[in-house]
């Protein structure tokens, strides 16, 4: 079968439609409203630009959750990498949409219009050639994203090691996903009663991961694909869950998810970080042990230690028009906000969540006009 007839299949307007009418039939039995969180922001997109949310009953909703890397960001971390790439003889490198998170000095972005030497990278391997044909500099990469990238940054590093490679420091910003959905569901106005979890991260982890939180909070959790239907059947799996007052962990994306993960990526994570104390999130403030940081045999690597004399430190308040924070806790969607869409569009942002292409205001933004229509077209 073709690459593009399997996709089709999970974009059928038919099998879609059946789902639909599966989760209203459904849904009656259901004692109280099902408040869902899909974690992802890949989930988000899917929502918004399949309609998804109109082809569902009243008493079934969704919030949005703190699932993209770039949104969840601190202002004083941007500083950080702003204040780096403007040292003397220093490269710094990281992925594209972290460009254009604005931080209280400007974006990474605002830097190279400056003049200062920020790049961004497909991947974090080429940081190594970059290092390697400019050993007069400093080249800096600045880390970023949930337990789906962090393999991919510990690889870098050995073999930055392996190699014998003194130019190349990290400065490392990866996130664990399971600490701020402890927060989020642990907050005395959090109205969350089951997850859609990420299914990205989970191809490293393993679902094994929102174990405890099951056991913790009672709720239903699916880890489910991107695809439409994969969303629709992920529902309905949380709606039988809720009538049967039997919360569990599914796996409905079992294509590519098992409980266990990819433990050799595991390892290698294990090997070359261990978990910070404390870092802050942006809109969620700190969330002890809910990041990593380099284990202290890489401290020669560490661009927060090489760097530490003119790093800010002192978090930063997030424009207090931006509901960013809300957002991302779930209390509130991106059209509560009363500078969306106006003096905040992906062009000219005010908050991480329309920065990232993955941000929910960013999906709000870019399908929120068509989002009924589309959904029409499945009728």
């Amino acid at each position: 079968m073709s690459d593009t007839l399997l996709i089709d299949s999970f974009r059928d307007k038919n099998a879609i439609l059946a789902l639909s009418k599966q989760i209203a039939k459904s849904a009656t039995k259901l004692s109280k409203k099902l408040c869902i969180m899909e974690v992802c922001g890949g989930h988000t997109h899917t929502l918004m630009k399949y309609g998804l949310t109109h082809l569902l009953p009243e008493n079934v909703s969704f919030v949005h959750g703190p699932g993209c890397p770039v949104c969840v960001m601190p202002k004083n971390r941007i500083d950080q990498a702003y204040e780096i790439a403007c040292q003397k003889d220093t490269i710094l490198l990281t992925l594209g949409d972290m460009l254009k998170v604005p931080g209280s000095k400007g974006s990474l972005q605002n830097a190279r219009s400056e003049g200062k030497d920020v790049r961004f990278i497909y991947s974090p391997m080429q940081a190594l050639e970059i290092a390697q044909a400019n050993p007069d500099k400093k080249i800096v990469y600045f880390a970023i994203g949930f337990e789906t990238t962090t393999p991919m940054t510990a690889s870098l590093l050995e073999r930055t090691k392996n190699a014998g490679i003194k130019n190349l420091f990290f400065h490392i910003n990866h996130v664990l996903v399971p600490p701020p959905l402890e927060a989020i569901l642990s907050s005395k106005d959090c109205q969350i009663n089951a997850l859609i979890a990420p299914s990205h991260v989970s191809v490293i982890t393993g679902a094994k991961i929102y174990a405890p939180i099951l056991e913790k909070h009672q709720i239903p959790i699916v880890v489910s694909g991107f695809e439409p239907v994969d969303m629709m059947e992920s529902i309905l799996c949380l709606i039988h869950q809720a009538i049967a007052q039997t919360p569990k962990l599914e796996i409905q994306y079992s294509r590519i998810v098992n409980m266990e993960g990819n433990q050799k990526a595991q390892a290698m994570v294990q090997k070359t970080m261990s978990l910070r104390e404390h870092f802050e999130w942006r809109g969620l403030g700190d969330i002890p042990y809910s990041a990593l940081k380099l284990q202290e045999e890489y401290e020669a690597f560490d661009a927060e230690i090489i760097f530490d004399p003119i790093l800010s430190k002192t978090p930063i308040q997030d424009n207090k028009a931006c509901r960013c924070g809300d957002i991302l806790k779930g209390i509130a969607k991106p059209y509560d906000c009363k500078v969306f869409g106006k003096s905040c569009t992906p062009t000219s942002p005010m908050g991480s969540c329309m920065v990232s292409s993955e941000g929910a205001c960013a999906a709000y933004y870019k399908y929120g006009a068509n989002e009924l229509k589309t959904s029409k077209a499945f009728l």
